[in-house]
């Protein structure tokens, strides 16, 4: 099945937030835009949940609990589907890896620069919190 089919990486990214509705950013050592959301790729046989609550504490040693779907993303640029959850803070102390220098959480209107895919899920992901209070 592999000799004929494409392969392709599946992605996980999330939308964490803190008890003051604040949402968890990294900064990345190696990506043009420093800060953006967490996330990291599938291992074989894990659930999509647990790779993005290991990818958090494996690059921050933060615990987070992923709790519900918010999106799938396809990248026509490359072979990725990207599967978007959303979720809480538990705790945690930080330390930086070598992926992740920084890690902040961010209201509204302190976010740094982001991406505009990832703006619109931080909007999307808020607006269905505040629908499910």
């Amino acid at each position: 099945m592999r000799f004929f089919q494409s392969q392709f990486l599946v992605g996980v990214t999330g939308i964490i937030f803190n008890d003051k509705n604040e949402v968890l950013l990294f900064k990345h050592t190696y990506r043009q835009h420093p800060w953006s959301l967490p996330g990291g790729y599938m291992k074989a046989g894990e659930h999509p949940k647990e790779a993005l609550e290991r990818e958090i504490k494996e690059e921050s040693h933060l615990v987070v609990s992923a709790d519900a779907p918010l999106k799938t993303r396809t990248d026509r640029d490359g072979a990725r589907l990207d599967l978007c959850y959303t979720g809480v803070f538990i705790g945690g102390e930080f330390a930086p890896s070598h992926e992740v220098s920084e890690y902040g959480f961010f209201s509204e209107d302190s976010m740094p620069l982001l991406r505009s895919n990832q703006v619109l899920l931080i909007n999307e992901a808020r607006k269905q919190r505040i629908q499910s209070v």
